[in-house]
Parts: C-alpha cells; structure tokens; sequence
C-alpha cells in the first residue's frame, strides 16, 4: 500500500523547524505535521506571510503548536540570529527540515556575496544545521532532513567559480545548488557517524511538483513566455505540492529511515508518486568531492560543525 500522510504517526511533544514553511512544499508539511499534534517552528524569511498561512492552520488542527520565526537563508547574519533565538525557546529539535530554496533565478547575490542559489539553498542550510546541531543532539534522535531535486543530475560543483562571477546560467546553478545538498547530506552523515553523534541525515526530493517556485524566476525576469512554460508544466505533468510533500515528511518521520539515504516518488522517473528510498547520481556520491565543498563551506561561511 502507498505511504500517505494518514500514515504518520502521532507527534505530539515533537519539534520540527521547517525552513520555507510559509508555500509549497514547506507549508503543506507544516499542515501534516500540525494535524498530527507536532510543535512546528516556522522558519520564514517574511513573518506576515507566515503568519497569514498559520492562521488556517491552527484553526484546524487546535492540538498543533505553531510557531513562526523569522529566518532569511541568504543572510548569514538572519541564520546566527535564528540559531540563537531557536535555543532561547526551545531545549530540543526533534527534526530539521532544509526545505527552502529558490529556482532558476537571473543572476543575483545574497548578502554576503553568494550567488543566491547556491549561497540560499546551500551555504544558508550548511550553516543553519551547523547552528541547530546542538538542539537536535539534545533529543538522542533527531534527524536533518535536505530537500534536494531531480535537478541535481545535472549539476556539478564548479570549484574554480562557485558563485558563477565568470559566466553565468541559472539552470546549471540551479543543478550545482541541488548537487551540493546530496554531496552536503552524505557528508554530514559521515560526519555525524565520526563524531559518535546520535543525529542522521536524510536527503528528499518532491519529484515534478506544483509549487509556487517556478513562478519566482520568471517573474523576476519579467517572461510571459517563461511564465506561460512553468504554468503549461504545472497543470499537464506536475503533481500537487500535497503530494509532492510526502517524500520529506517520510523522511522526517517514518520509523525505518536510515542516514544517508534518499527518498523521493516512486512513480514514472521518479515525477510523481509515493515516497520510496531512490537513488542519486554518482556525482553526488563522490566523497572527495563532498569532504572539499563541506571545507569550502565552512570557509565561506566561517561556521564549523562542533565534534
């Protein structure tokens, strides 16, 4: 049978943070993990609008604690000043969920001087879950969940120009950005592993959902065209971003998961479906490769995991 989301278990005295919670994928976890009694802290870079799909939920599920908090992933500065306020309102994480990123987007820098894809979906989760470690080995079994894509196939980690100043094209980016999550994932694995942690990491993919993150590109560059494409995907092959939750709520919850592994659809090339353990490319698996961008992340951001 299908793994759904009436399969979750109860989660009460559970806390989850889920970064993007406030559309999409990150939002409709929050919706399953608040129905099934869960503390979700809200991790969004715009309060309002967090705030504004809270409402909803926690009229329907009155037994759900939710929680939103402030947290912009292009800004190291915003992930330091999260991490701390985080600890201030909680002893324990129970699951950190890498959920936000951004999609094909025309050249643009974070803060610090990160090409954003890559400084937002990568160096702002290696840093964040470098910050939260220690909550989440204060619950004796936590987990980190990354959300990465079918994209990172076509990824490869440009050390010589990792944030694209030479030349840039925001699908390729975009592939390096979902690359760095797998490599990042099995590092930390590894990682934790080494350390005698009790914490796993796990890796997600939603397949080709519906989400409001392929408008985001387009609209910057001001594309009908562009639009109209995501849209034409959208309605004829996408599945719902309902559905294309499931994987990293599987991820985050289910009994049998195990560190280092990968969960994704099981249907037709992995589009759409029911989350199983997949597979990802050999790229993604390359240990030298990972090793180097977690010391280059480290670099970067001049946060370092704590043994």
């Amino acid at each position: 049978m299908p793994w759904t989301a009436a399969d979750v278990a109860d989660q009460t005295n559970k806390v989850f943070v889920i970064t993007g919670a406030n559309s999409g994928l990150g939002l409709e976890a929050t919706k399953v993990l608040a129905q099934k009694g869960a503390t979700v802290v809200m991790a969004c870079r715009t309060v309002e609008k967090a705030e504004a799909v809270a409402a909803p939920i926690r009229e329907g599920a009155r037994q759900a604690r939710l929680e939103v908090m402030a947290l912009d992933l292009s800004s190291l500065d915003s992930v330091a000043r999260f991490a701390d306020a985080l600890a201030s309102r909680f002893p324990r994480v129970d699951v950190l969920m890498n959920n936000a990123g951004v999609m094909a987007l025309p050249y643009r820098k974070t803060a610090d001087g990160f090409e954003m894809q890559f400084g937002t979906n990568h160096l702002g989760h290696y840093a964040l879950t470098a910050r939260v470690l220690p909550l989440l080995e204060a619950n004796g079994r936590a987990r980190v969940v990354s959300v990465s894509s079918m994209a990172h196939r076509m990824g490869a980690i440009r050390f010589d120009d990792l944030q694209w100043e030479k030349s840039y094209s925001k699908w390729p980016a975009y592939g390096q950005s979902k690359l760095a999550n797998l490599l990042f994932t099995y590092e930390l694995e590894r990682w934790l592993r080494a350390n005698g942690k009790s914490t796993i990491a796990v890796a997600a993919h939603p397949g080709y959902s519906s989400t409001n993150l392929q408008a985001v590109g387009p609209q910057m560059e001001q594309s009908s065209v562009g639009s109209f494409f995501m849209k034409l995907g959208n309605s004829l092959v996408a599945q719902s971003a309902e559905r294309g939750a499931l994987p990293q709520v599987y991820a985050a919850v289910h009994p049998d998961v195990k560190g280092g592994q990968y969960i994704g659809p099981d249907g037709f090339m992995e589009l759409s479906g029911f989350p199983k353990v997949v597979d990802s490319n050999p790229a993604s698996k390359d240990e030298a490769v990972a090793k180097r961008l977690w010391e280059v992340s480290a670099q970067l951001t001049r946060v370092a995991f704590a043994a």
